[in-house]
């Protein structure tokens, strides 16, 4: 049985999490952690409206449900308190599961830190679909690099989420850059604007009720190679992080992703 406690327990991922968590033998939600001011109750089966959890506690502080977890599930949304959570999990020695992205560089310098005392594992997308996607876009890339082809990246999500490009299209970029030697990514382009040697063109759509979708591009001449995963339910996402909470417990300190999940 691994014990899980979920930060932003009462998003939109929060209650696929839990959901699914609920559906599951090997896990238990022993606790939630949400903002201030979205908290309508201290008993995350009120708040939620289910019975099941009725009696565990919802709070505003990690600290306060910390001892009860084997793992830590972060999907609050928020890199600042994302990144407070991890530094509360590590000096537990608890290991800790980030699914929240638009970190800063900075950022996700301090959570690499953390990894040396506490397993960490930070992924900007946990369905297996994305990871698959990530690996053919590294083969691609390579493949591609000394070929005269461009790599152009777009992406869809909907109208509420926050960051801009998506986490997951930024790291598809890194993959590219790694691979090809581009050095400048653009997010727009207009007016005399002609496409750069060193680019890679990464675009946000924003719009409706579009769960995800990142489709990779490499441009050639006569030919065109496209590489697209689309997310129907937040629901992939979520299995994910269940299967890397699960992964995670009794792991030694390090970074991970879940290409070590998923043994990529």
């Amino acid at each position: 049985m691994t014990k899980v406690v979920v930060c932003g327990a009462l998003g939109r991922m929060g209650r696929s999490i839990i959901r699914l968590a609920l559906q599951d033998p090997e896990l238990q939600v022993v606790g939630g952690v949400e903002h201030p001011d979205c908290i309508p109750s201290l008993d995350l089966g009120q708040a939620l409206g289910e019975e099941r959890l009725k009696g565990v506690p919802l709070t505003s502080r990690l600290e306060e449900v910390l001892p009860l977890a084997d793992v830590v599930i972060e999907f609050s949304g928020n890199p600042t308190a994302a990144v407070s959570h991890a530094k509360l999990t590590a000096l537990e020695k608890k290991p800790i599961v980030i699914g929240t992205t638009g970190f800063t560089e900075e950022e996700v310098k301090e959570i690499k830190e953390l990894s040396s005392i506490a397993p960490v594992l930070l992924s900007p997308n946990m369905s297996l679909g994305v990871n698959l996607l990530f690996k053919l876009t590294e083969l691609a890339a390579r493949v591609l690099s000394d070929k005269n082809f461009d790599p152009e990246i777009a992406e869809i999500h909907h109208r509420f989420k926050k960051d801009a490009p998506s986490g997951t299209a930024l790291k598809l970029a890194r993959i590219i850059s790694d691979a090809m030697g581009k050095q400048k990514l653009t997010h727009c382009r207009q007016g005399e604007a002609k496409r750069q040697e060193d680019e890679v063109g990464v675009f946000a759509l924003r719009g409706g009720d579009v769960v995800g979708d990142h489709t990779v591009f490499f441009l050639g001449f006569g030919e065109r190679l496209e590489l697209t995963h689309r997310a129907t339910s937040r629901d992939t996402f979520a299995k994910g992080a269940l299967e890397a909470a699960k992964w995670i417990k009794g792991k030694e300190p390090g970074f991970y992703t879940m290409f070590d999940v998923l043994g990529l």
